[in-house]
């Protein structure tokens, strides 16, 4: 078979596996079964054919944007599923997963991308009820588990800088080597079935179903907020950073929507007209998350740790000089920037819990990234990993993460808890995957739609400071939503009802 027409090549004991295009290096030993496809499949077209099998997980690099972006995973019925509904203060949450960590431990693959086969899934905002002790929430209709996570022992991962993609099948949980051949080559038989099954069809389709922004009709979201109601609570929420309680609080509402549209056809659509670097999807039993994130929460690589906050928001513009100013005065905003800096200090101070001393430093301050609808001001913070500290460790100490709550963070969460209407749920959580090699990385749940039951929730918020205006704040909200409201189909139904009374009588209806 021609390799244009889809032909794979399997990765044995002493192949020689791509590490940049011009170079070759010996593969190492191993039970895995690898096999590159040729050529590449598109993430839609791969995602299409597993789309139906439970526990699908995608990590999807939608947009490059300078070193962001170069690789996404695929992968989808997990050889085990743990979750964990509700948390209490001084829960381990990862008891279960440590010791998966510890069962299946292994070297990775040279050569191939990071994520080679483990644990991936969502974590709640709600999660940190394990670590602080704040109020939940009374109104949570999606009533969501704290933390779903899969064990994962395929994965198709692409490498985008070199347009390749590999199918890595491990053959977990077997643990005797013959068996674990037999497991993988098994596996990794089905998957490419089906992505070989779904290429003529993915195909030929058409863009017929896509939104046109031509002459759209509105779309009609549902908050639980009224606008003077949001605008008191941003007040409420700056009268505690003037009385000392916290230098800054993130403050979100929620909007609310009916949708009828099958989950794929919603993501696929997402991610093109509102591409992010940490763009994923995830499915529960009866529920899914769609996120277009443009934030990595914690990266892990070897023992070194990267965070990249984002705090500071402008609308983008459609004139190019106009968005080129905006870009200017974000950068120059002296509340934009306090805002991102003071997160940075927290971030900062949660990572000297479990990094060696001294090893922490911030390459990048305050600088500017544009999406499709927003430009951010973006930073990082790096720190080494101490030896006897995992990836666990490092959540425990950090999440949720200080960009979402505030400064501090103990006391940023209780006023939120006060303030906001309705539980977070995964919003301001986590997607995220461990594998079993080490290898970590994860987004912040923002730009983030959740769907259960046919409804589907989006919140979106921003940071509150001194110098923070109420209607200025509330603007901003609608900003960042504009590009996840322009991903629904132009028939979707606002959803202005609530199965709790409470949050029914507060809301407000938002035209875009």
């Amino acid at each position: 078979m021609n390799a244009r027409d889809g032909e794979t090549r399997e990765v044995g004991d002493g192949d020689r596996q791509p590490t940049p295009p011009t170079a070759r290096s010996p593969h190492p030993v191993t039970t895995a079964h690898v096999v590159e496809l040729f050529p590449a499949p598109t993430v839609p077209i791969a995602l299409g054919a597993v789309a139906e099998w439970p526990g699908v997980v995608l990590f999807d690099s939608a947009a490059r944007l300078g070193r962001l972006g170069r690789y996404s995973f695929l992968s989808a019925d997990p050889f085990e599923q743990i979750e964990i509904d509700r948390v209490v203060f001084g829960d381990d949450p990862f008891e279960s997963v440590r010791a998966a960590s510890e069962q299946f431990r292994g070297e990775p693959i040279v050569g191939l991308p990071p994520f080679q086969g483990g644990v991936a899934g969502v974590l709640s905002y709600e999660l940190g009820r394990a670590w602080e002790r704040f109020p939940r929430s009374d109104v949570d209709e999606f009533a969501l588990p704290d933390l779903s996570v899969g064990l994962y022992d395929w994965v198709l991962a692409w490498d985008h800088d070199q347009e390749r993609c590999w199918l890595i099948s491990q053959g977990w949980p077997e643990t005797d080597s013959s068996e674990k051949q037999q497991r993988a080559r098994a596996r990794a038989t089905a998957v490419e079935s089906r992505i070989r099954s779904c290429v003529a069809t993915q195909r030929s389709r058409t863009a017929s179903d896509t939104h046109s922004a031509t002459n759209p009709s509105p779309v009609d979201a549902a908050s639980d907020f009224t606008r003077p109601e949001y605008l008191e609570a941003v007040r409420q929420a700056v009268e505690y950073v003037h009385a000392g309680d916290v230098f800054q609080v993130n403050l979100s509402q929620r909007l609310l929507f009916d949708v009828t549209e099958p989950t794929l056809e919603l993501y696929e659509r997402l991610r093109r007209v509102n591409p992010a670097p940490f763009a994923g999807l995830y499915h529960g039993d009866d529920w899914s998350v769609l996120s277009a994130s443009p934030e990595r929460f914690l990266q892990v690589a070897g023992r070194e740790v990267e965070t990249r906050p984002i705090k500071g928001t402008r609308k983008r513009q459609v004139r190019a000089e106009a968005d080129l100013f905006g870009r200017d005065v974000l950068g120059q905003s002296e509340k934009d920037r306090a805002e991102n800096v003071m997160i940075v200090d927290l971030l900062r101070n949660d990572l000297s819990r479990v990094c060696e001393p001294g090893s922490i430093r911030v390459p990048e301050l305050c600088s500017i990234e544009s999406y499709e609808t927003v430009t951010h001001l973006v930073s990082a913070v790096r720190g080494r990993l101490r030896e006897e500290c995992d990836v666990w460790d490092l959540l425990a100490a950090t999440f949720p993460g200080g960009s979402i709550t505030g400064a501090p963070k103990p006391r940023a969460m209780e006023i939120i808890a006060e303030l906001e209407r309705t539980a977070r749920g995964p919003y301001c959580g986590s997607l995220f995957y461990a594998g079993f090699d080490g290898s970590f990385d994860s987004s912040i749940l923002i730009r983030t739609f959740v769907e259960r039951h046919g409804r589907l929730q989006c919140r979106v918020g921003g940071g509150i400071t001194a110098q923070s205006n109420p209607a200025a704040e509330f603007e901003e909200t609608l900003a960042k939503a504009a590009g996840m409201i322009d991903a629904l189909p132009r028939s979707a139904d606002p959803q202005p009802r609530s199965e709790t009374p409470a949050a029914a009588s507060r809301t407000d209806v938002v035209n875009w």
